[in-house]
Order: structure tokens, then sequence, then C-alpha cells
């Protein structure tokens, strides 16, 4: 188990059930990267990642 998967855990757990759009997720991830500049190369691969998610379905 990687030492991230706890964090996923606890969000699955505390907020799994709630629905968001990508526009409030987007928001998040930026507000976090504005108090954490020095996570802003992650968080940028996540968002690339999960906005090319279905690229490789349209090949």
């Amino acid at each position: 188990m990687y030492f991230t998967d706890r964090g996923i855990e606890e969000l699955e757990s505390r907020r799994g059930e709630e629905e968001i759009t990508f526009e409030w997720l987007a928001a998040r991830l930026q507000e976090f990267v504005d108090l954490n500049p020095e996570f802003e190369i992650p968080v940028e691969r996540l968002a690339t990642w999960l906005a090319r998610l279905d690229d490789d379905e349209e090949e």
C-alpha cells in the first residue's frame, strides 16, 4: 500500500457519496496549488491525466 492510499481512502470514506462537477474539482485543485505551489507539477499531471482519460478509447 502506498502512503497516498490512506488519503484516497479517507476521501472516499468522507465524501464518497457526494456528487461533484469537474468545475468544482478544478476550482479545488487551483485553490490547493495556490496554497501549496510546490505541488503545481503533480496537480497539473493529475488534471491532464483526468482530462485525457478517454483519449485512448477514441483512437
